[in-house]
């Protein structure tokens, strides 16, 4: 691997500020599922449990600054629903590691994730007035719980959790606040289980320092892009995310990263 960052390739600094920024805009609510596109961006220049050891402790460092940036926005009743569904799921990923292909799943989630963008699609361009509905427990758990396991066994949790809170119509802003708080204690509750999986590796933080600068900058760009589009332009920009996401998933899950 890499002993020090001098030694790291000049493509892996581009990509890694790229992703970086990719991530920050991501947690900030601008751009969804595209976060899940950082690590194999790095990874086309470096071997991809490096870039996932780098990027851990950014994303860490974000899910915190999104507790405090969208503090009091989040859907308290979905929230009820949803996390003890991820817990479920993290402990059905835990027990079953190594035990399923990640391939499979990563080509079932992308193939879902097409077909949910194809269908926001088909609603933004709908005429019909989108009207908000309320959390439903058993969606909300099964959603829920597949965001959990894909989230553990093959980083994957974004699309599946947006399946459930997207149909919803709920406002943008509580909508980033309720995934905000979801994606935080999901990636937090992975920790132990990684660290007994062998999975967790901070002996490259120093390379993570290095690229923290890119953490507000990317972060700010996503907030301010996040206040500034309307909600259609919101969810267009999500299905998108949604199905490069989905893309991305489908093809590692075919052929391989």
């Amino acid at each position: 691997m890499f002993d020090h960052a001098a030694t790291l390739p000049p493509a892996f600094w581009l990509l890694a500020v790229a992703a970086t920024l990719l991530f920050g805009m991501s947690k900030a609510g601008f751009g969804g599922a595209a976060g899940s596109l950082g690590v194999p961006l790095i990874a086309l220049s470096v071997p991809a449990p490096f870039a996932a050891a780098v990027m851990l402790p950014i994303l860490l460092v974000l899910d915190l600054v999104g507790l405090v940036v969208f503090r009091g926005k989040a859907d308290a009743a979905n929230l009820r629903i949803i996390l003890p569904g991820a817990m479920l799921g993290i402990a059905l990923g835990w027990l079953t590691f190594g035990l399923v292909d990640a391939r499979w799943i990563k080509l079932l989630i992308g193939i879902e994730a097409i077909l949910f963008a194809l269908d926001r699609f088909r609603a933004a361009r709908s005429s019909q007035l989108a009207v908000a509905s309320a959390p439903t427990f058993g969606p909300g758990i099964f959603w829920s719980g597949i965001a959990g396991f894909t989230s553990f066994v093959s980083h994957a949790g974004g699309p599946p959790i947006m399946q459930y809170l997207m149909p919803q119509n709920m406002d943008k802003m509580r909508l980033v606040g309720t995934t905000v708080i979801f994606f935080t204690v999901v990636n937090f509750a992975k920790l132990g289980p990684y660290a007994q999986l062998g999975l967790v590796d901070l002996s490259f933080l120093g390379v993570s320092l290095l690229l923290a600068p890119a953490i507000p900058i990317g972060y700010f760009a996503g907030y301010r892009l996040l206040q500034v589009v309307d909600m259609r332009g919101f969810n267009l920009v999500t299905a998108w995310t949604l199905l490069a996401a989905g893309s991305k998933l489908a093809h590692d899950g075919m052929i391989g990263p």
